[in-house]
């Protein structure tokens, strides 16, 4: 880069940034198109489901315009703290200044877990192998695999920065910033990898059925 380039740098950034963020104020709010409930699947292989409700405190503060919480595992009696694997989704219409989605990366180490590893893997899919993320949490004794990732406007992303910067770009230029956050976690009662491939296997069935949902 010259040193002509280089001066004007900063104020060419600030004015990107000016330029978005007054995107983000004039956008618009996108409905999904079929419920959450309907699109993601009940029954996953052998496993039936039930579905959990979010307090009405934890909505306001997550903010998600829709959200799907559901537990799967085996036998009638499923509980939020007895099952096989959780998938959480949550479904933003519009995101402003104030009302984004939290990374997870912020919420996981809460309530006592720790995160003893985090990285990020390539999962398989129908539409083709999407990255997301991997935590391996561990509160005592209690030890839980996290998958998650970040889906809307046509894109799978687990990369922090590149959503943030996909979002200020699509607010601006497009006028859309939904999006949903999808979080995949199975507790380790085996080994991690059992976990891990479990957790591979629903967040590879759950792209394409949360997509069936999300705005084209």
């Amino acid at each position: 880069m010259s040193g002509l380039n280089r001066a004007w740098a900063p104020a060419i950034v600030l004015g990107l940034g000016v330029v978005f963020t007054l995107g983000i104020d004039r956008q618009r709010t996108l409905p999904l198109r079929t419920p959450l409930e309907t699109a993601v699947p009940a029954q996953f292989a052998s496993y039936g489901s039930q579905d959990v409700k979010v307090s009405e405190e934890e909505q306001q503060v997550a903010g998600m315009s829709d959200y799907l919480m559901r537990v799967y595992g085996a036998g009638d009696k499923l509980t939020a703290t007895s099952y096989a694997f959780s998938l959480y989704v949550g479904y933003y219409q519009s995101q402003t200044q104030g009302k984004t989605i939290h990374s997870p990366k912020n919420c996981l180490p809460g309530a006592g877990w720790e995160a003893l590893t985090n990285e990020r893997v390539a999962i398989a899919t129908p539409q083709g192998p999407v990255t997301v993320n991997r935590y391996l949490l561990q509160n005592k004794d209690r030890r839980a695999l996290v998958l998650y990732w970040y889906q809307g406007r046509g894109r799978v992303e687990a990369n922090e920065y590149r959503v943030k910067w996909d979002l200020l770009r699509d607010s601006a230029l497009r006028g859309r910033s939904d999006e949903a956050l999808v979080r995949v976690i199975v507790p380790v009662t085996g080994s991690e990898k059992e976990a891990f491939q479990l957790a591979s296997r629903v967040a590879g069935s759950m792209v394409p059925a949360v997509d069936r949902s999300l705005p084209s």
